[in-house]
């Protein structure tokens, strides 16, 4: 069962897609990782973007925190859908879910409306390989606001990400088999 972990909506339920298809990050490294986050002053009033978002969890976990933007953007068409149906239980103001590849959000007009992410969440199928996320990263580059914040959740056994050049160094938690890198722009 995957639940809020704090904030206005803490403690409430969200579906996840149907047939396994996602792998929503556990609410043990939600925690951990919105904590270090909110420690940091990276959420509260921060306009969020949660690719690859699966079930919703890490952008509604956000909202839930205080963020004042936050778009979920999935691909898959059962998984879109049951982030659209938590956003709409929770009721959190500020959320939106975009039914749409990744690469095709960032190039497109959906990401540019008004750019400067605060915080970019990029929790990728395993599917995805090196290559495909360096070119994300690539693309989010742009949109970043100054001082934001860029997660990666990966399977710890991952290599660490390809970094757009400029970027500072990268910190690894890892949580089991999960590895969660962040950085600071």
């Amino acid at each position: 069962m995957t639940r809020i972990v704090a904030g206005a909506a803490g403690g409430r339920r969200l579906a996840v897609p149907p047939g396994g298809t996602t792998r929503p990050t556990s609410d043990r490294v939600r925690e951990a990782l919105f904590s270090a986050l909110e420690a940091a002053g990276a959420v509260d009033g921060a306009r969020v973007l949660d690719l690859y978002a699966g079930s919703g969890a890490l952008g509604l976990e956000a909202a839930s925190r205080g963020a004042r933007e936050v778009v979920l953007v999935e691909a898959a068409r059962a998984a879109a859908r049951t982030a659209r149906a938590n956003a709409a239980a929770l009721g959190l103001p500020g959320v939106r879910v975009e039914h749409e590849r990744v690469e095709r959000f960032l190039a497109g007009a959906g990401a540019g409306t008004g750019g400067g992410w605060d915080l970019v969440l990029l929790d990728p199928p395993y599917a995805v390989d090196e290559d495909a996320l360096a070119a994300v990263l690539a693309a989010v580059d742009p949109l970043l606001a100054e001082g934001a914040d860029v997660v990666v959740e990966r399977s710890a056994r991952s290599p660490e990400p390809r970094w757009p050049a400029g970027w500072p160094p990268a910190r690894l938690r890892r949580y089991g088999e999960t590895g969660v890198w962040t950085v600071r722009r």
